[in-house]
């Protein structure tokens, strides 16, 4: 059976675009950068914040990416002083999927202070099974944090799945050697995602558990064959 599921957070399970491309620009104004986009500041949510940092401002130097970081950090800790809500149906589907023997697991952008942060605010320090963030190993597309995951809980590729928002996520996931899930209400449009041959790009996350039970079929047959 496919047994380790693991998430994006930031535009996957939680609808905190809009803050981080808010606190993006404070923070750029604030160290005295060009603010970006939304657009452009929304394209790079889900890499770890200096890849993040150095694809919106190329040539940014050393000392600037460290007073963004810490900016930024200021900020979003201010603006999320109530965390960013889930999208609708997320902690009813993963309640689901927990009862239901999957190992819940996260892969984020996010900082590990900051995961943990919003998982104590939310009072759920203990429902993961496990997670990876990108300032304790190498951040998306990198596939290091999937197979970290995958060798913890002793997961091989086929029994895994990645589900996420960004090109990021499915070429990690890709990368990584894993299926894949895409969202098509998160930062990057479906069409960018579809170039990834995700097993579907859902349109609402409670379509997970129909896809996994799918995916289990398939992969029952497979392995009989």
């Amino acid at each position: 059976m496919a047994k380790l599921l693991v998430f994006d957070w930031d535009g996957t399970l939680c609808d905190s675009l809009a803050r981080i491309v808010l606190c993006i620009r404070c923070a750029a104004e604030e160290v005295g950068l060009p603010p970006p986009e939304n657009d452009a500041a929304r394209d790079i949510v889900g890499l770890g914040l200096v890849d993040a940092l150095q694809t919106l401002f190329p040539g940014i130097e050393h000392r600037q990416i460290l007073a963004m970081r810490d900016s930024y950090s200021r900020h979003f800790v201010e603006f999320d002083r109530e965390p960013s809500p889930f999208f609708d149906g997320v902690f009813e589907t993963l309640e689901a999927l927990r009862a239901e023997g999957y190992l819940l697991t996260v892969a984020t952008g996010k900082s590990r202070r900051g995961l943990d942060r919003v998982l104590r605010a939310r009072g759920l320090s203990d429902f993961f099974h496990g997670s990876r963030c990108a300032d304790e190993t190498a951040g998306k597309p990198d596939p290091k944090m999937l197979l970290e995951l995958m060798a913890e809980f002793r997961a091989s590729p086929v029994h895994t799945l990645m589900v996420g928002d960004t090109e990021f996520d499915l070429a990690m996931a890709a990368s990584a050697g894993t299926p894949s899930v895409g969202v098509s209400y998160g930062a990057h449009h479906p069409r960018r995602l579809m170039k990834y041959q995700p097993l579907a790009c859902i349109e609402q996350f409670s379509e997970i558990r129909q896809v996994v039970k799918d995916y289990q079929k398939q992969l029952g047959i497979q392995l009989l064959q």
